[in-house]
């Protein structure tokens, strides 16, 4: 019996986030460019993608661009935004035919103009998919995230739309890039590193995290369903009591 067929069929996490990292050190090992990395990496986005979908995953978050990426060499910068733009026009009519909608989150107005339209024109071609959510995080931190949704809530009480005393954890929320998108259930961190990277740090309070060595170029469909199996394996409580849960 593979380990797919030993899944919990009711227990799939609505939404899976994926740090994906490791494309540097994948390219360096293999005795490769760095962006020979970034291009395996893009097939191991659409390996988990579609794995995903098959076990019946909602929402599949990957952080793809942070806002401190934006300090790397230049050349490598730029020709990531080439295969971003290329990914993207490739990739559409596929998604399309598998009912992927497509999300974006993170400081969109800051990318490159040819970024932000074909971006923009792959989103509203699959506005109408509901199969799965496919969210990416481009020029995307939490830091940032969260200064711009004060910057927002200030603004809605300097401007008489909300009192001081009526902002909780649900108008915070609301004012988020992901204010429309589940918190994740499920984040995957690839390369064996431990830590978060300002990533969805709102989001994944009570997010189960799974770290495993395996650099992004070599995750594949095998890989998440193990990361879903071990979700699988755990209690989330909520605060709760094991008591008050199996009650």
């Amino acid at each position: 019996m593979s380990l797919i067929d030993k899944l919990d069929k009711t227990n799939i996490p609505n939404h899976v986030a994926v740090i994906m990292d490791g494309n540097g050190r994948w390219a360096e090992q293999q005795g490769k460019e760095r962006f020979a990395g970034h291009e395996q990496g893009a097939e191991s986005v659409r390996n988990v993608l579609k794995a995903a979908t098959e076990v019946g995953v909602k929402y599949l978050t990957l952080y793809a661009f942070s806002t401190e990426n934006w300090s790397r060499p230049k050349e490598e910068v730029d020709a990531l935004m080439g295969l971003l733009v290329h990914s993207i026009n490739h990739e559409t009519p596929d998604l399309k035919k598998n009912g992927v909608r497509l999300h974006a989150i993170g400081d969109i107005k800051g990318m490159p103009e040819e970024v932000q339209e074909r971006l923009n024109w792959s989103i509203n071609e699959l506005k109408d998919c509901n199969r799965i959510n496919l969210v990416l995080a481009l020029s995307y931190s939490s830091r940032w995230e969260m200064v711009d949704a004060c910057k927002k809530i200030a603004e809605d009480v300097k401007n008489g739309t909300i009192d001081v005393q009526d902002i909780d954890e649900s108008f915070v929320s609301s004012k988020l890039t992901t204010s429309e998108i589940p918190d994740p259930d499920l984040l995957i961190r690839t390369s064996g590193e431990i830590r978060i990277s300002n990533f969805l740090l709102w989001q994944i309070a009570y997010t189960e995290l799974y770290f495993t060595p395996v650099l992004w170029p070599d995750f594949g469909r095998e890989n998440l369903i193990e990361a879903i199996f071990d979700y699988q394996s755990r209690q989330r409580r909520f605060g709760k009591t094991s008591q008050q849960i199996k009650g």
